[in-house]
């Protein structure tokens, strides 16, 4: 069932998640669009997320945004400093913005990273933990580890648990997603795409997520004026999903696009999503077991159970 729609107020609406934009050329959404879109959410009682470009919208942009309740995603680079102050979510696409941000309690932040990057540069996060209430890491380039870098991941994940557990005995509470999301989990919590939010893009067209527009702008699924039209919409629910159906790697992205990118098949992941989720979920089992030491911590979560597989597929047979 669909709870909210992502509205792409621009071409060049920034990214906050695994996709790349392409688009430099400014195109803004059509203000009557944005209207019939901010309508359409009215009429079926969906939540909505504004997705901005850097540059400032024009001020009739503005009135008509506010006319609805709604969350901002905001890049670190908006031009608009009072949007910036107002955002909900701020991305950072580079390590050199995160490190000299200004943070404030209640946002939550995202750092766009390719691999590469994150394997020099992890260290960074040390320092941002203390300042943020929730910081979530997208590594862009998911579909490039190798076998060897698997074991680099793994012992970053140890680096940055060590510095979680210590803020936490000591009374803080960040929060970063690749550790502590799982902890906090009895069931999946996914990207969502296709099945609990949609996207409208600028050319007032639906899409699954922002990712498919920019992949490729006919590849849409409805418009305002006829509805939503999505093919085979099962396909996006878990419970056609054979893989994560049996899986309890909660926190993973289950990226709808980078499954299809990957596999061609919008609900199986690839290899590698499955065993980086994997390792995160072990280092938040670990985690976890070490923070109760400190205290009665998280006890309604159930403790996380050892398992001696990190891709669920080799145990297919069994399921």
């Amino acid at each position: 069932m669909i709870e909210y729609l992502i509205i792409q107020l621009d071409d060049t609406s920034t990214s906050y998640c695994h996709y790349e934009n392409p688009k430099r050329k400014e195109n803004h959404i059509g203000l009557d669009t944005l209207k019939s879109g901010i309508l359409f959410a009215m009429k079926e009682n969906l939540m909505i997320q504004f997705v901005y470009p850097d540059y400032e919208l024009p001020q009739e942009y503005k009135d008509a945004i506010e006319t609805i309740d709604h969350s901002k995603i905001v890049s670190s680079l908006c031009e608009d400093e009072s949007l910036r102050d107002e955002a909900d979510v701020i991305v950072y696409h580079d390590w050199t913005g995160l490190s000299f941000g200004k943070f404030e309690a209640g946002k939550n932040y995202v750092l766009r990273t390719s691999k590469a990057d994150l394997f020099e540069r992890y260290l960074f996060i040390k320092d941002v933990l203390p300042k943020v209430s929730r910081l979530n890491v997208v590594i862009t380039d998911i579909d490039t580890f190798k076998e060897e870098d698997f074991g680099r991941y793994k012992q970053i994940l140890e680096t940055l648990s060590g510095c979680l557990e210590k803020l936490y005995a000591d009374g803080r509470t960040p929060q970063l997603n690749i550790l502590t999301d799982r902890m906090m989990l009895s069931t999946m919590n996914n990207c969502g795409a296709g099945e609990t939010n949609i996207t409208l893009a600028p050319n007032g067209k639906f899409y699954v997520c922002p990712a498919f527009y920019y992949e490729d702008e006919a590849d849409s699924v409805g418009d305002l004026e006829h509805g939503l039209d999505i093919k085979n919409k099962q396909l996006y629910r878990l419970d056609h999903a054979p893989i994560c159906s049996h899986c309890d790697a909660y926190q993973c992205k289950r990226c709808i696009w980078l499954n299809r990118k990957t596999t061609l098949e919008v609900n199986t992941p690839s290899h590698e999503q499955c065993v980086l989720a994997h390792l995160e979920r072990n280092s938040s089992r670990e985690l976890l077991s070490r923070l109760r030491k400190h205290g009665n911590f998280l006890p309604e979560q159930e403790d996380i159970k050892e398992i001696d597989y990190l891709d669920p597929f080799d145990k297919r047979d069994e399921w």
